[in-house]
């Protein structure tokens, strides 16, 4: 009968929670006499009882009413439900003891015992809370169907892992049956929290088995990567999935909603811990200032714009030659924006004209300069864009920075510009030179005008092209995944943490510096794939499949930051360090860049390439057409 009637029921009517709230104020203040007087029914008839009942029923409706305690929904209660309920009752004590104050001035007795009015209140918050969370439980009892339910264990058994209990079993189309806690301390093993058994990490093995586990929820906001890698690997070998709650706020202000838990991806496991940046100091470099960013509509471009708006800087401007990305990120920033200038100008670097024109005008103090060309097979394709952009873009903008007086000029490099096996990382290590050698060639001559440095990472996880995307598109359409070499390795980070860095690393230097980023242990590239087919809740061999295609034009088997001839010392920030590089003289680069631009209106490629690896010697072309030039005469 019960059972029939809470299935048609969605929430409890407003008007039974109130009728039941008051026949439990009777029963409280009923009881509160009896043990008042030791159930001396006599010595009771002596102080009014009905009164007492009547009094305190009336300031009870006139606190619920006040306080509202009525209008929370019952199969949802949780702690601020209980809050709740006790400030109705204080504030119902409130209204007893002024009527009586009023009564005893008048009348020289009171209408009910003060011992009476806190006997009760304890015994009725106790009471109310308590049926709100036996008429929950019966709603989720009612409402689950456990034939259907998903068995799943929750890592961490704290605040954050009781918050996933009650998210859990307050939603009533529930698809998860809670079958453990799982957390590391030992202190908490084989206890209970509402009556859900607390384990080790070393049953897991035994609860997948006996309960047929088919879900993990991480909650807790503690983990190292490192760990939350360790549990992530042990599930995914009994074939369970993962996911993480990635925020409390809302459930802790009983805004449970189950769509919060989100499956587990791979950037969450390639990610790293929080970086702590040195703020008073960047805020001091950024704030008030104009800012110009270039490359603004690529991934750390408009990272980076996003993050520089947070530090208040006076005016932000944004210049790329990719229009509909470009419009994207400044759709986005005036919709955060409420303090800064936004300007936002579609240039191609190279336009020594437009760019003059945009510095003349509004007179940029710091310049980052995130545009350039990246995709090494393509570069490798085609040289000669390669060296416009990456090179003589980064000369054009280098040479206005002198000009107008530009204090900083913050370059950012690449990896590959170490030990270059391809067209797109020598172009980025000249620019690096050219660069240097002219921050040099001013503090030599002593008019040094702007500040020039250099960061210097590997790729970054999410951005456009990278590996990652692609992988997870392989596998949306049945696979294979494609990867060019088993033994292949690369360095990640993700897109906020190498801003980051390139902020603070822009922040500290003082102008010919090369700052390297601690960019973690390499990653094998076919294990990356293998953990996103996991991920992805498929089978490697049964799903989908890994086939390997060979080494591209210009790709090499592993990344470097530094090359054998370089060495590092450290900086304030653990994670930069300042690179001991070759130096250049700045008349001889110059040379050498004149050559190679009229090489490019020859369309020589071959030369051009040649005069790369003589003004680079470590460049050694590999699986490239060019790897002709590196055999000796």
């Amino acid at each position: 009968m019960i059972q029939k009637l809470f299935s048609k029921l969605t929430v409890l009517p407003r008007g039974v929670v109130i009728l039941i709230d008051q026949l439990i104020i009777v029963f409280s203040v009923y009881l509160a006499y009896l043990l008042r007087f030791n159930f001396e029914l006599q010595e009771i008839d002596n102080f009014n009882l009905m009164y007492g009942i009547l009094l305190c029923l009336a300031a009870a409706m006139t606190a619920t009413l006040v306080t509202k305690s009525y209008a929370g929904i019952v199969r949802y209660t949780g702690i601020q439900d209980g809050l709740r309920i006790i400030g109705t009752e204080l504030l119902s004590i409130v209204f007893v003891t002024i009527f009586n104050l009023i009564y005893f001035y008048n009348f020289g007795r009171n209408v009910i015992p003060y011992s009476v009015v806190f006997i009760s209140f304890f015994i009725s918050s106790l009471l109310l809370y308590q049926y709100r969370l036996l008429v929950k439980n019966i709603f989720n009892y009612v409402k689950s169907d456990n034939s259907k339910q998903v068995p799943v264990v929750i890592f961490g058994a704290g605040v954050a892992g009781f918050l996933t209990k009650q998210a859990i079993e307050s939603d009533i189309s529930t698809q998860y049956k809670l079958v453990a806690f799982i957390d590391d301390d030992p202190k908490k093993h084989n206890k209970e929290i509402n009556g859900t058994r607390i384990c080790g990490m070393d049953k897991f093995d035994e609860l997948v088995k006996k309960n047929k586990v088919r879900k993990m929820v991480i909650a807790t906001k503690s983990l190292s990567i490192e760990r939350k890698n360790e549990i992530v690997d042990q599930a995914l070998l009994h074939h369970v999935k993962v996911s993480y709650v990635p925020s409390f706020e809302k459930w802790l202000r009983n805004e449970w909603d189950l769509k919060q838990i989100r499956d587990i991806n791979i950037e969450d496991l390639l990610g790293r811990e929080v970086i702590r940046l040195d703020n008073p100091e960047i805020e001091k470099e950024i704030r008030n200032k104009v800012i110009c960013i270039t490359g603004a509509a690529g991934s750390i471009g408009s990272e980076l714009a996003r993050q520089i708006l947070t530090y208040k800087p006076h005016t932000l401007i944004l210049v790329d030659q990719a229009e509909s990305p470009l419009y994207e990120i400044e759709r986005e920033l005036r919709g955060k924006n409420q303090q800064s200038k936004l300007l936002v100008f579609v240039a191609n670097i190279c336009n020594r004209t437009r760019i003059n024109s945009i510095f003349k005008d509004y007179h940029p103090e710091i310049l980052f300069h995130a545009a350039a060309y990246k995709h090494v097979p393509l570069m490798e394709s085609n040289p000669s864009e390669a060296v416009m952009v990456n090179i003589f873009g980064t000369r054009t903008l280098a040479d206005l920075a002198v000009e107008h007086k530009v204090k900083k000029f913050v370059m950012i490099s690449t990896d590959k510009a170490v030990n270059p096996t391809n067209v797109m990382g020598c172009t980025k290590r000249i620019a690096e030179i050219y660069v240097q050698s002219l921050d040099r060639y001013y503090r030599k001559v002593d008019i040094a005008k702007t500040s020039f440095v250099t960061t210097r990472f590997g790729n970054v996880l999410g951005s456009n092209g990278s590996v990652i995307p692609i992988f997870k598109e392989q596998i949306l359409k049945g696979g294979p995944i494609t990867v060019t070499h088993p033994d292949i390795t690369r360095f990640f980070m993700t897109i906020p943490e190498a801003c980051e860095l390139v902020i603070e690393a822009g922040s500290m230097g003082q102008g010919g510096e090369i700052f390297l980023f601690d960019m973690g242990k390499p990653v094998k590239i076919y294990d990356l794939a293998k953990k996103t087919i996991m991920l992805s809740g498929k089978e490697l061999g049964k799903d989908i499949e890994i086939v390997f295609t060979g080494l591209r034009d210009g790709e090499k088997l592993y990344e470097e930051l530094l090359n054998d001839q370089e060495n590092t010392i450290p900086t304030h920030h653990e994670k930069i360090l300042k690179a001991m590089v070759s130096e250049y003289e700045y008349h001889e680069v110059c040379q050498n860049l004149n050559l190679l631009e009229d090489l490019i209106v020859d369309k020589n490629e071959l030369k051009m390439v040649a005069l790369m690896k003589e003004i680079v010697p470590e460049f050694k072309s590999n699986y490239s057409r060019f790897e002709v030039l590196d055999v000796p005469n």
